[in-house]
């Protein structure tokens, strides 16, 4: 994780901790775990209660960082939204450029996040469906 946390915090313009802990980072990079290189996923359905999902302790921990980067960017996004444009002494000062470019790099990493798919079965399962074919079918 900790090299996840390196590589996070250069996605994110985070050098240091004084904004993010690497302990809210992982917090944050564990809201998208995916598969793993050999396909294991994070859940497993449970061998004891259908339809409930358990840990799967097969799976090598492995995350969506664009897809973590996307909200801190708009995170960072939303504490800058109150800079506004101004004019003083002569000066130009366009202060909500820091919000338009927070904003196009959320978007930039929210594009590249992985496809999250779910497959959508009816539950209890019915008669007559693949999954709930009796035995005599």
């Amino acid at each position: 994780m900790s090299d996840d946390i390196s590589l996070f915090r250069r996605m994110i313009a985070e050098p240091t901790t004084t904004t993010y802990s690497d302990l809210v980072l992982a917090d944050t990079i564990k809201k998208y775990p995916v598969e793993d290189a050999r396909g294991e996923g994070p859940w497993v359905e449970s061998e004891t209660t259908p339809g409930r999902l358990e840990t799967n302790p097969d799976w090598t921990p492995t995350y969506d960082l664009n897809a973590a980067a996307g909200d801190i960017w708009a995170e960072k996004a939303a504490m800058a939204a109150g800079n506004f444009d101004f004019s003083a002494d002569g000066g130009n000062y366009n202060r909500s450029q820091v919000y338009k470019q927070m904003m196009e790099s959320s978007r930039y990493y929210r594009s590249r996040r992985g496809i999250r798919t779910i497959t959508m079965r009816p539950e209890p399962l019915l008669q007559g469906t693949e999954e709930g074919l009796d035995d005599d079918d």
